[in-house]
This record gives C-alpha cells, structure tokens and sequence, in this order.
C-alpha cells in the first residue's frame, strides 16, 4: 500500500505564476538558464540553478551555489511572491501539450515507502547527482522540484479528478514552449480522506522520471530522521515532492542516439557488420520514424535506412534484454562501434525526440558519423523492469511534457 500525504504547499502569488514558474534544473546548462532568466528576478531557475547569480566560473558543486538557492527562495518568501497554503492540502497538476493530456495528484510520497520498494525504481542513480541533490534540498530546507511518479491507473481517482477539475482553478497559464499548465487546490477533508484511501489500495508507485531526486530526498529525511531523538514519523522530511499520474496518460517519446564516429570502420564494412544482426533497408533522404517495435532508424552519409533486428538475437522473454534502447546496444552500439558504457563515453550523445529527427540528420551532415531514431519505450514495458527489480539501459525514456518548477515547493518543516 502506498503511503501519501496532504501538505501545506509554498506557492507563487496567482498573479506572479508566469513570472516564477521555470524549466527543470536538469534540462537547461548554467548559460542557457543565465540568457532565459534576463529581466526575470522572480524565476525559479534563480532557486533551482543558482550559480546563474554567481561568477560564471563557479564550481556547480561550491557551498556557496547551495546558499545562494537558499537566499533566493527566502528573497521570494519575504517579498511575499511566493506564499504558503494555510492547511495541508492535496493538488492537481494538469498538462496540456497538442493532443496530450495528463492529471497527476501532488502529494508528499514517503520516504519509508522509497526504503521498501514500495515506490519501485527503474534506473540507477550517480553519486555525484545524488549528493548534488541532498546539499540542494539540506541547504533550501525543501524540495523544489517535484518527483514524477506514476501508478497503475484507477477509476475512482480519475471521478474525484474529474470532479475537482469542474472547480475554479489556482492557476491556468501556457508557458513558452506552449504547454499548459493548470492547477487545484484540493484542501477538503473529505477529498484527502477519500485519495489517502485509494492510494493506500494501491500496491505500488513507478519512478517515471527524478530517480536523484527522489534518492536524495530519501536520504536527507534519514539524516534528520537519525538527528531527531523525538522522531514520529509524520514530519514533512519523511515525504517528499511528487505528482503522480496514473500510466495511462503518459506520453513517452523516443530517446535517440548520435554517436561521433564509426570505429575506424569503412561505410561498407560498418553496413556488413549491421547487416549480421539487422535486416537493413535503404530508405533514402526522406527521414524514418520506426513505428512498431524493434525496428530503428539510422541516419548514415546523408541516407536514413531502416533497422530490424533479427529474432534470434535478443531474448524476448527478458524484460530488459527485449527493449530496444539495449537490443541497439548489445548488438550494434557495443559490438560494432565500440559503445561499451553509454553513461561514461563520450563518444554517444543522447537526443530527446522533442528535438525532432531533422536535429538527428543535421548532426550527422555537421560531422557526426551516424544517428538512430528509436521507437518510444511503453510505460508497460517501464513497470515490467521495475517489477522484475532490473534496471533499465541509461536513457531509455524521455517524458513529455515537462513539469515546471516552481509551481509548488515542499518544505521540510
């Protein structure tokens, strides 16, 4: 049973949401947040990367980046733009992107649920983020940017949303990239007794995307869970900053890859080596966009070809080894190009497939050697690997749209 919790959220003034709400701290670098946030003192980029105010040659990871994100968030408390929710409550989150529409309920999950499985992980974290992480949160006294959870979808959640959604939201704004973003307070003793219920029927909660933040919320409560000698349990370090959307709303678009060179391989011998594993058609200038599983786009010398992968090469059964994002790697990224740890080389680059596949050609024709266009990851098939224990390959989801920062903070106490 998944354990949630109402809690009194520190919000932007209704009519300062344009102005605070920002990207996510990890989908912008330092200079692209320092040029977005230009005559914007209220963005909460000042909160989630702070070093924006600092020299430019600051260390990411120096204690004063840390206190800054603390002085920044304080500076929008004290100038009352943002405020704090009088009572514990619960929210709704709905985004808007085209024909996309998802709901999360915002909620405080437990840590004690991320200790027992209960919320079930699908990727691993690295401890350079993950300590990145706790000093943010340690240092703001809060989480400031939101985990994305998912669950398995249930009628009786979705009536209560859709009653609450008839009511006069707390904010209705379209951010920049044309997403929508709208949201409810749900603050009736009634609606939280009945939400805490169902979520306490649920079995389990799915990571979808913030495995750091989540690991690091996690371990920031265990710290001031050990340094409380009046622990109970209840304190707001104990849970930390969610939205959680039921599975079958999500939007998962492809992930894909460039890679900078062809391993010292001719066009023609690289071709025969894919052809071993692959049955390889040629498909000309025109871009391809896999549509069923298994197949893969490639992007080669000015020519997209399209990839599929011969049955005796992968094991189907496998709930890892049968993802497209690893049969690329085991069978053409590894032992043709050399690939062997995406995470660590840098000869491969990770593409969200917001970018489009034109972004994939124009790469390659401006010195990249090849790119691959996937066919998305299913929410279905991220559960399965959760569910088996296992672990995904890096980069093997990319969700949209976006959720921002800004739009709610939790704090620690």
């Amino acid at each position: 049973m998944a354990k949630i919790k109402p809690f009194r959220g520190l919000r932007p003034a209704a009519d300062k949401i344009r102005e605070v709400a920002s990207p996510p701290y990890d989908v912008l670098d330092s200079q692209e947040a320092r040029e977005q946030v230009k005559g914007k003192p209220y963005s909460f980029l000042h909160v989630v990367k702070p070093e924006i105010d600092l020299p430019e040659n600051i260390d990411l990871y120096d204690e004063r980046v840390y206190q800054k994100g603390k002085e920044n968030l304080q500076k929008l408390i004290s100038d009352k733009v943002m405020i704090q929710d009088e009572k514990p409550c619960y929210y709704l989150y709905k985004l808007i992107m085209g024909n996309v529409e998802e709901v999360g309920l915002v909620a405080g999950a437990s840590i004690e649920d991320y200790e027992n499985d209960v919320i079930k992980k699908h990727e691993y974290t690295r401890a350079n983020k993950e300590a990145d992480r706790m000093r943010h949160i340690d240092a703001l006294n809060a989480n400031t940017g939101p985990v994305f959870l998912t669950y398995k979808a249930r009628k009786d959640m979705n009536q209560i949303a859709e009653k609450v959604m008839q009511q006069t939201p707390v904010y209705d704004f379209t951010a920049n990239d044309n997403v929508q973003h709208t949201l409810w307070k749900i603050c009736d003793d009634n609606n939280i007794e009945k939400i805490t219920a169902i979520f306490q029927d649920i079995d389990y909660l799915y990571v979808a995307d913030g495995h750091h933040r989540s690991a690091a919320a996690t371990k920031v409560g265990q710290q001031r869970r050990a340094e409380n000698p009046n622990h109970t349990g209840e304190e707001e370090y104990n849970y930390f900053l969610s939205v959680i959307f039921p599975h079958d709303q999500l939007y998962i678009m492809d992930y894909n890859r460039v890679v900078k060179d062809l391993n010292g391989l001719s066009k023609e011998d690289y071709l025969q080596k894919v052809s071993e594993k692959f049955y390889v058609s040629e498909i000309g200038k025109k871009p391809y966009k896999p549509s069923s599983k298994h197949n893969f786009g490639m992007y080669l010398d000015g020519t997209w070809y399209k990839l599929t992968i011969k049955t005796d090469t992968y094991e189907e059964t496998d709930p890892v080894a049968s993802l497209d994002v690893a049969i690329l790697q085991n069978n053409l990224l590894s032992p043709i190009l050399n690939i062997g740890d995406p995470r660590t080389d840098e000869r491969i680059d990770f593409v969200g497939g917001i970018r489009g596949l034109e972004y994939l050609a124009k790469r390659v024709d401006k010195g990249d050697a090849v790119a691959f266009a996937m066919y998305p990851t299913s929410i279905e098939e991220l559960m399965n690997v959760a569910d088996h224990g296992k672990v995904m390959p890096p980069k093997s989801t990319w969700f949209e749209p976006k959720l921002r920062s800004g739009v709610i903070v939790h704090l620690l106490d």
